[in-house]
């Protein structure tokens, strides 16, 4: 394990020889991930995207991309771009990333399912800020903002969340 991986304890996330508290999905964690479970899957899961709100906050790293008022992830099985990065308007079900609370202000995207997506087998497992402590995620990670923040700006792309 490198400094530069999250990994996951029982009790917080260690990254770079600092513990972060932080919160996972209300279905706790699970080995056989299926959509909708809200559990957050065990594994290594490597970061590949960053995504962040630009009228919200200036650019954390130089590969962090906008998010635009257009933007949407798909979490519809039937839909060819599952578990994908989609623009509206989109006729299957999806999720907006450009919302009105700051959940989404800052998303570190995980390789879970993706980019090659197994329909059903979850989607949409990011790194984001959370509702409060202890309040539980659909199957993400999330942290306190200012951790998210501090964790993002020193994350690299081939930075691991491992969560045994």
């Amino acid at each position: 394990m490198k400094s530069t991986d999250l990994a996951l304890t029982q009790t917080h996330i260690r990254f770079m020889n600092r513990r972060f508290p932080c919160t996972i999905g209300r279905g706790g964690l699970t080995a056989d991930k299926v959509e909708g479970d809200g559990a957050t899957p065990r594994g290594s899961h490597r970061i590949v995207e960053m995504l962040y709100r630009a009228d919200r906050m200036v650019q954390p790293v130089s590969w962090a991309r906008p998010i635009g008022p257009a933007d949407l992830w798909s979490d519809d099985v039937n839909d060819h771009a599952y578990n994908s990065q989609v623009r509206a308007p989109h006729a299957f079900s999806h999720e907006r990333l450009r919302r009105s609370d700051p959940m989404y202000d800052l998303i570190l995207i995980t390789d879970w399912n993706y980019q090659k997506a197994t329909p059903g087998k979850g989607s949409a497992i990011f790194i984001h800020q959370w509702r409060g402590p202890g309040r539980p995620t659909a199957g993400c990670i999330a942290f306190r903002r200012d951790h998210l923040r501090w964790i993002a700006q020193r994350i690299t792309p081939q930075s691991r969340l491992v969560i045994a």
